[in-house]
Parts: C-alpha cells; structure tokens; sequence
C-alpha cells in the first residue's frame, strides 16, 4: 500500500483544477467541484454552533429562520444548499412533515428556514429544539 503525504494540492495546468479518474475510468472530475464547502450543526433556539466548516456565526432572524455567515465567500449565488432537523417534538403528531429549504443566499450568508406541517396544513416557523444539519455545495470565490 502507498501513501501520500503532501500539506497541498496544486494542478499542474491550472493551480486550482485537479482531475479524478471516474471509478469505471471512462470519465474526470474536477476534485474540488465534489468537495463540500461548507456545513454546519446547531440548535435553532440557540446562536452557537456545535460543529462547522466555513460558517463564522449563525444568527437568529425570526421563527424558524437562521442565517449562516460564511467564512469564505462563495464564487456566486448560484451553490446548491441542504438541510435537514432533527426534534422528539412532533414524533407522535400524525401527519407532521417538516419542511426544510433555503430561501435567501448570497455569496456570504444562507438563510435556512425550518417550518412544519401538521395534517396537510402549514402550520407556520418551527424552532423548538430543532437540531439544524446544514451543507452547501459550489464554487468558493
């Protein structure tokens, strides 16, 4: 077995492009495309983070909204972001969804907005103690 012990990556053509055979061979990828650029995992009612890379600070902005600061802007507005919660509150409501998704980006703050439905109807911002699992995927500028 080899090993590989380097502190950085450059591209020999293009200093931020590395290329990865496919698994079958047949295709590359750009590394750094695949790579996530930023996640975070925190609880709504609080504005400290437990665990995150490339989110300086969270920021409470209503019910069930939060913001994310970005360490490191991304290229554009233009990254795909997701996001999932975790809670004990609603386990035994029949027909409870929560419904997670990002509805502001720039290319230095996500806002995540958390909200719930309960028997087919939306039932507004949830924030309670909903665990927030958040990552975003793109271009870094």
């Amino acid at each position: 077995m080899s090993e590989i012990l380097v502190n950085k990556l450059t591209g020999t053509s293009t200093a931020g492009s590395i290329l990865v055979t496919s698994e079958g061979g047949a295709a590359t990828m750009q590394l750094q495309q695949g790579l996530e650029k930023t996640w975070a995992y925190f609880i709504a009612t609080m504005t400290s983070i437990g665990d995150s890379l490339n989110i300086s600070s969270i920021s409470d902005e209503g019910t069930g909204d939060s913001g994310m600061n970005l360490s490191n802007s991304m290229a554009s507005s233009n990254y795909v972001g997701q996001g999932t919660v975790e809670t004990t509150q609603f386990q035994n409501t029949a027909g409870n969804v929560r419904i997670v998704g990002f509805h502001s980006k720039t290319t230095s703050k996500m806002n995540y907005r958390s909200d719930y439905i309960v028997n087919d109807q939306y039932a507004g911002g949830y924030e309670g103690s909903m665990y927030h699992n958040v990552s975003s995927s793109g271009d870094l500028a």
